[in-house]
């Protein structure tokens, strides 16, 4: 089973969760997506995260038909597009994703990137959901260091849940400012697409190569060496595609790798951390 760990919120949550991106949006793949997602629930894999954006709402949809009869099961994540997010926008978006979702809250309602609505509207509307128990805590996606800043400005201390942001082997512009601002305001980091949305190292690459050396050594794939990186910081947890029977497998078994010194030193030799860029990824 997947450790959890106590977040600053007060809930319990597994460091690795399932994402949802990029499912629901085929009808033949209905029944192995919902099938995917239960077989994570039974593995642990209970932080199940998803977005109106994602398929139109199709996503939410098969979330919904996972959950059901589970719901109390799992710790359920959702976002608001940012051109829903002034303060009715925000209450409707809401609304819709419970429907799709088949259920009456949510754990965790997130901005899905900055808005150019007044920051001060969203966090009223996240306030007012989480007053009614529509939410139980809120939070953001893709805010770079600048934007938790205002973000905290607005809310106060302890307010933000969690900040949802791209982190892979070959991505980890995060860790130069975006982590430590987070672990010292007890915000949790979320890292999506942690294989890098189709850009995993192959297997005769230098990267690949070194993941390989280190899964023999500890009877792991590529993979959950990637994922045992990701998420050797305690305030880091990661929600990897969840649509696949065979992957949701092989992630679960990430968190029996314990990584040595030497090989997150030979990690990071292999994918450096590089200079700290002027805007966040995102995808």
């Amino acid at each position: 089973m997947i450790p959890t760990v106590r977040s600053r919120t007060g809930a319990r949550m597994p460091l690795l969760g399932l994402g949802t991106w990029m499912m629901g949006e085929k009808a033949r793949r209905r029944a192995d997506e919902v099938a995917a997602l239960r077989l994570g629930f039974d593995l642990g894999l209970t932080l199940v995260d998803t977005a109106e954006m994602y398929a139109g709402g199709g996503a939410e949809e098969i979330v919904g038909e996972a959950i059901a009869g589970r719901r109390d099961e799992v710790f359920l994540v959702s976002k608001v597009l940012p051109q829903n997010a002034a303060y009715q926008g925000v209450l409707r978006a809401c609304e819709g994703s419970l429907r799709r979702l088949r259920t009456d809250h949510l754990d965790v309602y997130l901005l899905h990137w900055p808005s150019r609505h007044p920051l001060e509207e969203t966090i009223r509307a996240f306030t007012h959901l989480v007053e009614a128990g529509k939410t139980r805590f809120w939070g953001v996606s893709n805010f770079d260091v600048e934007d938790i800043d205002e973000a905290l400005r607005v809310a106060g201390a302890r307010a933000i849940a969690c900040n949802q942001v791209d982190y892979h082997l070959k991505e980890r512009a995060i860790e130069h400012a975006v982590i430590p601002w987070c672990e010292r305001h007890e915000v949790a980091v979320v890292a999506y697409s942690p294989f890098g949305s189709g850009d995993f190292p192959t297997p005769r690459s230098h990267g690949g190569t070194v993941l390989q050396e280190i899964g023999s050594a500890h009877g792991a794939t590529p993979r959950q060496v990637a994922l045992a990186f990701l998420i050797r910081r305690p305030s880091v947890f990661a929600i990897p595609k969840a649509s696949e029977i065979a992957h949701v497998m092989e992630d679960a078994g990430a968190e029996a790798v314990s990584l040595t010194a030497e090989d997150l030193r030979r990690i990071d030799e292999a994918f450096p951390l590089g200079s700290r860029p002027h805007d966040l990824p995102m995808i």
